[in-house]
């Protein structure tokens, strides 16, 4: 698909999405945040809201326009609609002769996805391929994801601790939406230039009165995008990460951020891309019914790791070593690419503000350090 169109409003597309059977998720603001909730009317996008974002720090402010996707990555992350938190695989009732044991197929979703930024975007392509591929398939998540429909959104304005230009995931969408939308604000409100990704994407435009985009316009919203890319709060020097990452386990650094670090497991939950589960098994009290479910799990979590004979990764430093190595080295070995899209919500729910970029910075700057001492001795 190559067609290039234009919104004065987002009503009739919400509107064109119920009537197809989408359930439409999107952000909106509720409890001091702009989280994502289901949108049974498109006035409840965020308008007019942005963000303040830092270390262990975020702030909803005011904006002066209208603007509804101005505002960067908020607490969740699509992961929970797709990938779900708590998933009952089985149940088991006891019978006169036995057990009755009831598999729970997954159930059809229609989800429209509203709002998903290009890291965002990257991040589903990655549980993609974790979930969906290979001899571990989740069939759960791919019965969502096979009928979600995504209506992806150019960032314009990236927060402070964004850093998806780094990891090559931003700020310009790339593939895998049905339709990716530009916000562009202006006296008389937000309108939207709107790229066509698939022909999903134009069966639901089609008949809402989407016209062809003025070439003004879209040269102007090609332009914000790519001045996005200049604003970025953060950077991440992506090249070399996985070795890094392979010939630092020894590295000091690694005591100086275990000091800190909660192991509370914050940067593992918002993570977009982080997978991780395992399996529990409940029964009632009468012991005549068991059911099994899947729950999300954290390396951070010491019985995480838990083999016969203890844990084995008993302390803080251990676990985040696991965490950052995992993400930026040994994925790529895993699943061909980084696990980390530069969205920097690990950054800004850390309750300590730990911050990756700078403790990559700071082993590369320990490994550097130690080279040189090395060609000294040897010079």
């Amino acid at each position: 698909m190559n067609a290039t169109l234009e919104l004065t409003g987002l009503g009739p597309l919400h509107d064109a999405l119920r009537r197809a059977g989408y359930t439409v998720i999107g952000p909106t603001v509720r409890d001091e945040a702009i989280v994502l909730a289901e949108l049974d009317s498109i006035d409840r996008l965020p308008y007019g809201w942005g963000v303040r974002l830092g270390p262990g720090g975020y702030r909803l402010r005011r904006r002066d326009d209208g603007a509804a996707f101005a505002h960067a990555a908020g607490p969740q992350s699509w992961k929970p609609f797709l990938h779900r938190s708590r998933v009952k695989l089985w149940e088991a009732t006891r019978t006169g002769d036995g057990f009755e044991v009831r598999d729970r197929p997954p159930e059809p979703e229609r989800l429209a996805l509203l709002g998903v930024r290009p890291c965002d975007l990257r991040a589903i392509a990655v549980q993609d391929r974790v979930l969906t591929g290979g001899r571990h398939a989740d069939p759960s998540y791919a019965a969502r994801r096979d009928g979600a429909f995504i209506v992806a959104v150019n960032c314009t304005e990236p927060g402070e601790t964004c850093f998806c230009v780094s990891m090559g995931t931003g700020p310009q969408a790339g593939p895998g939406y049905d339709l990716a939308l530009t916000e562009l604000t202006g006296e008389d409100g937000p309108r939207y230039i709107v790229d066509v990704g698939t022909d999903a994407g134009a069966l639901v435009l089609d008949g809402i009165g989407a016209a062809p985009a003025d070439p003004g316009d879209v040269d102007r919203a090609r332009a914000e995008v790519t001045a996005a890319a200049g604003r970025m709060g953060r950077e991440m020097p992506a090249l070399g990460l996985r070795d890094l990452m392979a010939d630092s386990l020894d590295a000091a650094r690694w005591d100086e951020v275990a000091e800190r670090c909660l192991s509370c497991g914050n940067c593992t939950m918002v993570c977009p891309t982080c997978f991780c589960t395992r399996v529990t098994d409940t029964t009632d009290l009468s012991g005549d019914h068991a059911e099994r479910w899947q729950l999300w799990d954290s390396c951070f979590d010491p019985d995480f790791s838990h083999l016969h004979g203890g844990d084995v990764r008993a302390s803080a430093k251990s676990r985040y070593r696991q965490w950052l190595t995992h993400k930026l080295g040994t994925w790529h070995d895993q699943f061909g690419s980084s696990g980390c899209v530069g969205c920097g919500r690990c950054i800004v729910w850390c309750p300590v503000g730990i911050d990756l970029t700078v403790e990559v910075a700071a082993l590369r700057a320990e490994a550097a350090e130690a080279t040189e001492a090395a060609d000294r001795g040897t010079g």
